[in-house]
């Protein structure tokens, strides 16, 4: 079964990402990278915004408010502990990233890592699983994977 295709009209663009306008506000805001189920749910309660409302029928000034709410949540009341990268290693403070940002700012995380030869950062730069995860049955992509018998 194919997708449907979605009409110009339908699309709206919040934060560098395109979004089908059919879904409700907090369904769409999901498809951002970075935006949750419960992050979602609590921007569009704090910005007044009806939840029962489909995206495309927002109006030029609330999509400017959800963009602005999304660059900084915390000045709309966010609380700190909803935020994906709270007290930051540079700078200290508490942000939400988005986008390209979320995906440079993880990538440059391993890359520290990495750098300082950490058991983590090998265990990136291996490939292997980082968390602890046993390795014996799953993560073998990439090897031979099989079993020989032993010749008699």
């Amino acid at each position: 079964m194919a997708a449907r295709e979605v009409k110009a009209e339908e699309v709206v663009r919040i934060a560098g990402t395109d979004l089908n306008g059919d879904y409700y506000v907090y369904m769409a805001l999901q498809g951002i990278k970075g935006v949750g189920y419960n992050f979602a749910r609590a921007l569009v309660r704090l910005l007044g915004i009806d939840e029962s409302k489909k995206l495309k029928e927002l109006g030029e000034e609330e999509i400017k408010k959800i963009e602005d709410a999304l660059k900084n949540p915390m000045k709309y009341g966010m609380p700190a502990w909803m935020l994906n990268r709270r007290k930051d290693r540079e700078t200290g403070k508490d942000m939400h990233l988005i986008g390209t940002d979320l995906e440079l700012q993880v990538k440059e995380d391993i890359n520290r890592l990495i750098r300082i030869r950490c058991y983590r950062g090998i265990r990136h730069q291996m490939g292997l699983p980082v968390r602890g995860q046993r390795t014996r049955t799953g993560f073998r992509k990439g090897m031979t994977v099989g079993v020989q018998r032993k010749k008699k």
